[in-house]
Formats: structure tokens, C-alpha cells, sequence
């Protein structure tokens, strides 16, 4: 093969990168925050003793977490649209479409942290007078918060993975500007390898996270 290689692209190019990683990083962010609240309150619903929100939180994680992200993100800025008579910026829909898909997984990594812990814990508070939420903040929540950590930690690597999808509706984040140069500059090897090396650099530190707390909890245990 002869092609030839020209990096001097990808210098020349790195303000536009660097656009774009700032625009993933807030984007990564505030799906992640969103989501785990979103996801907290979901698995309470589900472990609630009301029975229509457990079948409402039941039901919302299962259809957000069986229909690809990326079909979310369309459909909340395509179709979105004309249920609430306005156009959402296409930041605002991939927000919306991450955050829901993230809250469902972690709704899932809530629920299976604290049902984790032995019924009694609960029980023998109750005994004594506490209430279910002085329980849940002062005996459940800390045990758990360990157990969760490197869960948390992976969802938070796939959430940076998800938001290159935004790319598909003009979101400016690291994907769309790889494309733009890469159709700019007829240099897809270049152009699109270097994005895969700046995503790398951004997600390889939450793995290297996730790894050294679940080493963390190892040696706890």
C-alpha cells in the first residue's frame, strides 16, 4: 500500500477536536448526574409497596433499556417534536435520550445494591423505632455505595461511549467534528483514527477508575 500518511492534519485540526471534546466531556457529565438520579428514584419505585409504581418502574426501565440508544435519541428529536408542538435543539434531545437510557441501567445497579443487603438489617432497625428513610440513608446507603462503585464507574464508561451517537443529530462533540474534518480534508485515516485515540484518552481513565475500585473492594473484602 502507498498511502501517504498526514498528520499534519491532525495538529493543525486540534482547536476543532478540542471543541469537541469539551462539548462530549459536558455531555458525559450531565447524562451521568442525570441519570443517576433518574435512577435512584426509579428503583425506589420499583421496590416501593405501591404496586402501580412498581409496575411503572418496572416498565420504564424495561423499555428504555431494550430499545437501542440510538433509536432514542432519533425519536426524541424527530418525533419528539410534534407531540409537545416544539423542536428541541439536538443537544437538548440527546440529553433527554442518554439520560433516560443511563437512569434505566441504573436503576438496575440501585436495585440489585440494596436488595443485596439481608432483610434483617431492615428489620432489626424497624425494631428499634427507625423509620424506613432514616434506614435507608443511615444503614442501607453505606453499605451499598461500595458494592455499586465499579458498577457505577463502568455505566459511566458507556455513557462517554453513547454520546458519540449524538453525532447523528449535529450534536458538535468529538464524532461530529471528526466527520466534518474527515469529509473536509478527504483524510479518514488520519482524521478518524485520531478521534479513536482522543476517545481513548477520555474513557481509559473511567476504566482505570473502575478497575482500581473493584481491586479496592477486593482487598476490603
Amino acid at each position: 500500500m502507498n498511502y501517504q500518511w498526514d498528520f499534519g492534519i491532525i495538529w493543525s485540526s486540534m482547536p476543532v477536536f478540542g471543541r469537541g471534546i469539551v462539548v462530549t466531556i459536558e455531555l458525559t457529565l450531565i447524562c451521568l448526574v442525570l441519570g443517576l438520579i433518574l435512577g435512584m428514584l426509579l428503583s425506589l419505585a420499583q421496590m416501593s409497596r405501591v404496586r402501580a409504581l412498581q409496575v411503572a418502574g418496572r416498565s420504564f426501565v424495561e423499555f428504555f433499556r431494550n430499545i437501542p440508544a440510538l433509536i432514542q435519541l432519533i425519536w426524541f428529536f424527530y418525533a419528539f417534536p410534534i407531540l409537545i408542538g416544539a423542536q428541541l435543539s439536538p443537544f437538548t434531545a440527546a440529553v433527554l435520550g442518554i439520560t433516560l437510557n443511563t437512569g434505566a441501567y441504573c436503576a438496575e445497579i440501585y436495585r440489585s445494591g440494596i436488595q443485596s443487603i439481608a432483610r434483617g438489617q431492615w428489620e432489626g432497625a424497624r425494631a428499634i423505632g427507625m423509620s424506613d428513610k432514616a434506614i435507608f440513608r443511615r444503614i442501607i446507603l453505606p453499605q451499598v455505595f461500595d458494592r455499586m462503585l465499579p458498577a457505577f464507574t463502568n455505566r459511566a464508561v458507556e455513557v462517554a461511549k453513547i454520546t458519540s451517537l449524538a453525532s447523528v443529530l449535529s450534536v458538535h462533540d468529538l464524532m461530529y467534528q471528526g466527520r466534518l474534518l474527515s469529509a473536509t480534508y478527504y483524510r479518514p485515516l488520519e482524521i478518524l483514527t485520531a478521534v479513536g485515540i482522543l476517545y481513548l484518552c477520555i474513557i481509559y481513565p473511567l476504566s482505570f477508575a473502575s478497575m482500581m475500585a473493584e481491586r479496592h473492594l477486593a482487598r476490603k473484602r
